[in-house]
């Protein structure tokens, strides 16, 4: 039975050319890089090889780059990096953000929250997007002259692809530095945005970014977190004076160098605005064909013209009265592997927490599966998932009116 795999938004498969990269770290130049013999300086030196392809991915200075264990450990540095450093001053923190990020700042947010940080939650659009109005009123509402406030944005949406208006909001938040005294910082979630589309973190007033080399062909284990040069942190991990002192413990080389590798591809990937527009049709067909199999499903996505507001690979689709765990199991049974939103929340019988905040029905929550393609997905594979997404879902269905 072939594998139809639409679950790049959880992982992607990593690149030949990563795999290589990584196999030579580990056979050839495994040496500790803060060793000062020649196979350590060896190993330094591929390391910082890779800091700045990964910066050159993102438009940003080489040493603005800390590599990390991933996407949620870079989240959590940012975030309590700026909200729980000791030396802020006596003013309220402020964290505004919104119940749709990934639960990397979700999670953490809720806890801030319990400790006594202040969390304000801004309200969303039709189709989960965050209104430049509202966070202007919020961080007039909260984010007082004497506050160390930090404004926490996902920029694309792991759940259901939305593209969050990234250059609007960073506007938003400029002008309010300019009327208050107070700090205020702009992190972005790009987990789901670098490598996948153009980012340029330098162009924009962002302070501090987080994306993960696993989301475009790279290893898991590794990701990185922009520091705008002039920002300061507190470190979260301690022990040893790796990454600048900011996050301590002996470097995964071969996952940083089949990083830098895995951003050599992806930069020339969203470089290529044909590639993308072939990218978004193919996910455009799989849609077509299973809303024409199945004219009662819903895809959850932002209104407006697709290629501003969603991204390219990613499909959320409602199949109302159903369970997304019961349609996952059988979809696997048939050789499709999708994921009912975020990975690391599948098992959960609960709605996700993104189409909830989003105010997407129970109905439809409850049933609601996430398809990621990735570069390489063929048109064939959508066309045989969409008809096999429909032949699971009618006999669903067919069992449910039974038992009923």
């Amino acid at each position: 039975m072939p594998l139809i795999y639409l679950d790049n938004n959880a992982t992607t498969q990593p690149a030949p050319q990563v795999v290589a990269a990584m196999r030579d770290m580990l056979e050839a130049q495994w040496a500790n890089p803060s060793s000062i013999h020649r196979l350590g300086q060896a190993a330094r030196r591929r390391v910082e090889l890779a800091r700045e392809a990964t910066a050159r991915l993102v438009g940003v200075h080489h040493r603005e780059i800390l590599f990390t264990s991933g996407g949620t450990e870079a989240d959590n540095l940012a975030l309590r990096g700026i909200l729980e450093a000791p030396a802020r001053g006596e003013g309220q923190r402020v964290l505004v953000t919104t119940k749709i990020e990934h639960s990397a700042v979700r999670e953490p947010a809720q806890r801030m929250g319990e400790r006594g940080i202040e969390v304000a939650y801004l309200p969303l659009t039709e189709g989960g997007l965050v209104d430049p109005a509202a966070l202007e009123a919020a961080l007039d509402e909260h984010a007082a002259d004497a506050h160390t406030t930090l404004v926490s944005i996902i920029w694309v949406n792991n759940e259901t692809g939305a593209i969050q208006p990234v250059e609007a909001l960073a506007g938003v938040i400029e002008r309010a530095r300019g009327r208050m005294s107070g700090k205020v910082y702009f992190h972005v979630d790009a987990t789901q945005a670098a490598g996948k589309m153009p980012v340029d973190f330098s162009a924009l007033p962002i302070d501090l970014a987080t994306f993960a080399a696993h989301k475009f062909h790279g290893p898991k284990g590794v990701g990185a977190l922009y520091i705008r040069r002039g920002v300061r942190l507190a470190p979260q991990q301690i022990g040893g004076p790796q990454e600048r002192d900011l996050r301590a413990g002996t470097e995964n080389t071969a996952g940083i160098v089949g990083m830098g590798v895995a951003c050599e591809l992806a930069a020339a990937f969203v470089a290529d605005a044909a590639k993308l527009s072939a990218c978004q049709a193919v996910r455009d067909r799989f849609e077509r064909g299973v809303l024409e199999l199945l004219p009662d499903a819903v895809v959850n996505r932002p209104p407006g013209e697709d290629s501003l507001v969603r991204l390219w690979n990613t499909s959320n689709i409602g199949f109302p009265t159903l369970e997304a765990e019961g349609i996952l199991v059988a979809l696997s049974e048939r050789g499709v592997c999708a994921s009912a939103g975020a990975a690391c929340s599948s098992g959960s019988l609960e709605p996700s927490p993104v189409l909830r905040a989003m105010g997407i029905p129970d109905v439809i929550a409850h049933g609601s599966v996430r398809f990621s393609t990735c570069k390489d997905t063929a048109e064939a594979e959508a066309d045989e998932a969409a008809k096999i997404v429909a032949e699971v879902v009618r006999k669903l269905s067919r069992s449910m009116a039974a038992a009923e």
